[in-house]
């Protein structure tokens, strides 16, 4: 359950199509920069698209992925950049709540580099956030002029191969998956990434 007087809260925003152990492992290392992590999913998502596991079953994959740790909530977002997510977290928390966004290090580079149009600039936006970055697959090195509002998040290099695409294909393929997920949410996955 959201604390709305959490006043530092770091957002782990993602498609969770499923949830990982490497989900569950970056939002418990973010707990050392913040006493509560969000796990977020957007109802609209910049880059992604739901497909046949839509978002009520990935919000119960979540829950049931969250619920043996006190710290981890779950929250639906309307929108799906960060800036709009911020500020959706800021209305419901207030001005003073300070966010963090968690995130790999592709995520980092997708996110710095993304042209946001009319829109804030990247450097406009971390002044409203700031990035909490995990070395997935290779460290990140923030641009200079940003560097003081990225912090690297460590991350075990292990869960590098645990991603829900892994999830998913090994599902397909008729390998060995399950431990790529959250012990708890084994049969809901089974479930919904594999009826007809």
């Amino acid at each position: 359950m959201l604390d709305p007087t959490v006043r530092r809260l770091a957002v782990l925003p993602g498609s969770f199509n499923p949830p990982t152990r490497a989900h569950l492992a970056l939002a418990t290392q973010a707990l050392e920069f913040a006493p509560e992590v969000v796990l977020a999913l957007p109802s609209a998502m910049p880059h992604k698209t739901f497909d046949h596991v839509g978002p009520v079953e990935r919000l119960k994959l979540m829950v049931a992925a969250c619920e043996p740790h006190p710290n981890l909530s779950v929250a639906e977002t309307e929108r799906g950049l960060f800036i709009e997510m911020a500020r959706e977290f800021r209305a419901h928390f207030g001005p003073q709540v300070e966010i963090s966004f968690v995130c790999g290090r592709d995520a980092a580079e997708r996110i710095v580099a993304w042209d946001y149009g009319d829109g804030d600039s990247i450097e406009q936006q971390l002044r409203e956030y700031s990035l909490l970055v995990a070395s997935r697959q290779g460290q990140y090195e923030p641009p200079p002029q940003l560097a003081h509002r990225i912090t690297a998040l460590p991350l075990d290099p292990s869960f590098d191969a645990h991603s829900a695409t892994n999830v998913r294909t090994r599902l397909t393929e008729g390998l060995p998956w399950e431990h790529l997920v959250p012990e708890q949410i084994v049969p809901l996955v089974a479930h919904y990434y594999t009826r007809a």
